[in-house]
C-alpha cells in the first residue's frame, strides 16, 4: 500500500503543479507515517525532489511547445523574423543616408 501511495505522490502532472515546499512536506509526512528509517526517508525525499524537478522541466517544455504552436497558428512573426526585418531596415537606412 505504501508503495502505491509513494507512486501516487510522484505522479508527473500533480507533482509539477505543486510547490517544492509542498512536495517536501508531503514526503516528510509520508516518511513519518510509513515509519521509514532516517536513511530511507532521506532517500525518499531526494527522490521526490528529483522527480519534482524533472516533472517541472517536462511541464515547462510542454507549455512552451503549446505556446509555439499557438503562435504559429496565429501567424505572428517570430523574434528572429522581427530581428531580420530590423536589420534590413537598418541596411536600407544606411544606404539612403550614404546616398544623400
Amino acid at each position: 500500500m505504501f508503495e502505491y501511495l509513494k507512486k501516487s505522490l510522484l505522479t508527473g502532472v500533480g507533482l509539477a503543479l505543486r510547490s517544492k515546499t509542498e512536495i517536501e512536506d508531503l514526503a516528510k509526512e509520508f516518511a513519518e507515517k510509513s515509519k521509514m528509517n532516517q536513511d530511507e526517508a532521506k532517500t525518499f525525499l531526494k527522490e521526490c525532489q528529483q522527480k519534482y524537478e524533472n516533472a517541472r522541466t517536462d511541464f515547462d517544455k510542454k507549455i512552451e511547445k503549446t505556446i509555439e504552436k499557438i503562435l504559429l497558428k496565429l501567424d505572428l512573426p517570430s523574434k528572429s523574423d522581427i530581428k531580420g526585418l530590423n536589420d534590413r531596415i537598418d541596411d536600407l537606412t544606411k544606404k539612403l543616408s550614404d546616398q544623400e
